[in-house]
């Protein structure tokens, strides 16, 4: 498979990254609107062919698929040019700016006959993929209740400075993962309730986040984000669980530690390996950015949908505008309003 990547900022380096180690995939070309980004990425991942105009890339063809790792208000317009081009495609989170738009995306691919898969990758990380082997094999009974917990002080506005200028920050960049995540566990939610907070005064939107989930299936979860929280040892990247089943009681820890308690006692390291280009505290994330790759490689391969498939992601983003609409006018929020 031969594909393109538009977009060459700080998170798509590990991307690209994934991609190379992904066997029978190449990524053929690249494009981005700032030439010295555009030009520095080729050169690391020799790649000859780059364009600072998506039309033009899509017109040139000569590859199956696309990765879409710009920014949200772009999303609309390139998967549609991408679906037009008939092309696979992978998008970037937040798949949209409203449900609207994710809605003709995911219409667009369908109508093209095409993979949508949108990059919502904190599911794939292997303590999780660990924990949820445990939940959905019956090791804890009927899960009943769970908290999914993300709480840091880590500097990620250096990185990623746009992060600081939007008017809403916790909930759509990092709130959405934990949501997926909840979803993996308990499935779909007929409710929410959310509060926000800002604390650090030099961003514009909210830096923390508490959800309170009904799922639809009986079970309840708390969702809370935050990146004003100061620890020692900070646990940046890591997501916290603890799931509360009829026989057991799973938990995530500070330190990718595994413990199942009850049923059938487990304890367990789980921590992410390494790979040979990622780095500390970040090789969590990296690590799932290639798994998470090369599901949607597979998933082509053998005709079956993603995980988290446009239309499936669908359900992901309701969560993020209810848990909105929530925070604003300080009620529940049943997702059949949206």
């Amino acid at each position: 498979m031969k594909g393109a990547l538009i977009g060459c900022g700080f998170f798509a380096q590990n991307q690209l990254h994934a991609w190379r180690d992904i066997d029978g995939v190449e990524i053929v070309a690249l494009c981005d609107q700032d030439a010295g980004r555009l030009a520095q990425s080729a050169a690391d991942f020799d790649i000859s062919r780059t364009y600072q105009n998506a039309a033009y890339m899509f017109a040139a063809g000569g590859f199956d698929f696309v990765d879409i790792a710009t920014t949200v208000g772009s999303h609309l317009p390139l998967v549609r040019m991408a679906a037009e081009a008939g092309m696979h495609i992978i998008c970037q989170k937040p798949f949209a700016e409203n449900l609207e738009d994710a809605r003709v995306m995911v219409a667009a691919a369908e109508d093209a006959g095409k993979v949508l898969m949108v990059h919502e990758n904190f599911r794939w990380q292997s303590p999780i993929q660990a924990a949820l082997e445990v939940v959905k094999s019956g090791g804890i009974g009927d899960p009943f209740f769970g908290r999914f917990s993300f709480r840091s002080g880590y500097d990620v506005f250096s990185g990623q400075p746009y992060l600081a200028e939007g008017t809403r920050f916790i909930i759509e960049d990092l709130g959405i993962h934990t949501l997926d995540i909840a979803r993996a566990f308990f499935g779909d939610a007929s409710q929410i309730t959310a509060t926000t907070k800002r604390v650090n005064p030099a961003i514009k939107g909210e830096d923390v986040a508490t959800m309170l989930l009904a799922h639809e299936g009986g079970a309840t979860s708390v969702v809370d984000c935050s990146y004003a929280t100061r620890r020692t040892p900070e646990t940046f990247p890591q997501t916290l669980l603890e799931i509360d089943g009829t026989e057991a009681t799973l938990r995530l820890d500070a330190g990718y530690q595994l413990t199942v308690t009850g049923k059938a006692p487990l304890t367990k390291d789980v921590s992410p390996p390494l790979l040979p280009w990622a780095e500390k505290p970040w090789h969590n994330i990296q690590e799932s950015v290639q798994t998470i790759q090369q599901h949607f490689v597979d998933c082509i391969a053998q005709g079956h949908p993603p995980q988290t498939s446009g239309a499936d992601n669908l359900k992901t983003l309701a969560l993020v505008e209810a848990a909105y609409l929530s925070a604003a006018e300080q009620r529940a929020v049943r997702l059949s309003e949206l």
